[in-house]
């Protein structure tokens, strides 16, 4: 995706290069439906496209930029809220990573969390796996191989 991005930005260096909906599906690698979504969403500006003589809207570069940086945010696993509030914090003359530490701290930390709670239940699947042996007594409700988690 960034490769081809970076491409693309070659190819249309100096050009003020606008792309129609398809064009840049393909270019970003989101679904037109993402894009749509995105700009609902408010994290593609409305200002960067233009309008045809047949209504189709005219997406700049920077859109193309925009999404760039929506997938980046996304391979880190921020959602799409926090998506919106880091690229308001950065936008601008007055953007500021200041609290950018900070708010990667707390991603790192949320994702400790889950990842000992996925250890937890995987721990406990194996317990459960352990005393499974295929024969299921079910007339309690679960197989009699439930009872392993009680011990």
């Amino acid at each position: 995706m960034l490769y081809k991005t970076a491409v693309i930005k070659a190819l249309f260096k100096g050009d003020s290069k606008i792309m129609l909906i398809g064009e840049l599906a393909l270019a970003s690698g989101f679904s037109r439906d993402a894009i749509r979504y995105y700009e609902k969403r408010g994290l593609i500006s409305t200002n960067e496209f233009s309008r045809d003589q047949n209504n189709y809207k005219n997406y700049s570069l920077k859109v193309l930029e925009s999404l760039t940086q929506i997938l980046q945010l996304k391979t880190l696993g921020f959602t799409l809220t926090e998506i919106v509030d880091l690229l308001k914090a950065f936008e601008g003359a007055s953007s500021s990573c200041g609290d950018l530490p900070m708010k990667l701290n707390e991603k790192i930390t949320l994702f400790d969390k889950k990842i000992a709670l996925l250890e937890e239940y995987k721990y406990r699947l194996k317990l459960v796996e352990k005393a499974c042996n295929g024969a299921c007594d079910d007339e309690k409700g679960l197989p009699d191989c439930f009872d392993a988690l009680e011990r």
